[in-house]
């Protein structure tokens, strides 16, 4: 296969995964027909070509094309997110894509966001348990576990706390609770973690990120590292 950089090639399983422009074409055909027959606003591209860029990443943007090339699509903005005219009534419907991890977020906090969902079997299947568990914070433990480093502990954000799509200059508003929330895993696995317990008494005391904030009325929002310190001031 000409690959160079597998840690332990004599020992490693070695998986395959096809994703074919004709297969990608067809689906996003299919959804799209489905949205202007049903008069709906939105097609939305999941997938994590973030990450796997030739096969997931490859679904997006051949789905793009097709929205393009079939339907007349119109780059918004300077794409690639891009909108036509249903051709039935004459609204817009607006195709755009989200990675996997966001979206299975948002399709709790921000359900009108989404219309019709073209993605992959992977996605597809984290998006019905998802939608199955609804509720409390995330448990599906798709993230890395907490790693120790000597005294210090880091511990990485399960899936769908960071904020997408929004440019580095944003990162400010992202949610730590899923990094804490992991940090306080590792380090109460003997004891009860303070770590938890201030998470919740900032939560009662209604000092929350942005994502809690626009849901609770009378609450203080504050950025990413501002909810760490208000963390750190009720330890």
């Amino acid at each position: 296969m000409g690959v160079k950089k597998i840690r332990f090639p004599a020992t490693s399983g070695i998986g395959i995964k096809p994703v074919s422009r004709e297969g990608t074409e067809r689906l996003m055909r299919k959804a799209i027909q489905y949205a202007i027959d049903n008069d709906r606003r939105s097609v939305t591209i999941v997938h994590k070509g973030n990450i796997m860029k030739f096969t997931e990443g490859g679904f997006r943007d051949w789905g793009y094309a097709l929205a393009q090339r079939e339907f007349g699509a119109q780059p918004i903005d300077g794409g690639p997110w891009c909108k036509f005219k249903n051709p039935k009534t004459g609204r817009d419907i607006v195709v755009k894509d989200v990675i996997a991890d966001a979206f299975l977020q948002q399709i709790l906090l921000r359900p009108d966001e989404y219309d019709v969902i073209a993605t992959l079997e992977p996605e597809r299947r984290l998006h019905l348990r998802r939608a199955r568990r609804a509720g409390g914070r995330h448990r599906h433990r798709a993230g890395r576990e907490p790693v120790g480093y000597g005294r210090d502990v880091r511990g990485d954000a399960r899936h769908g706390a960071e904020v997408r799509g929004q440019g580095l200059r944003q990162s400010r508003l992202g949610n730590p609770v899923g990094r804490d929330d992991a940090a306080s895993t590792w380090a109460g696995r003997k004891r009860p973690s303070r770590i938890t317990a201030s998470l919740e008494s900032a939560i009662a005391d209604k000092v929350v990120t942005y994502d809690f904030a626009r849901l609770m009325p009378g609450s203080t929002q504050v950025s990413c590292s501002g909810f760490g310190k208000a963390m750190i001031e009720r330890m």
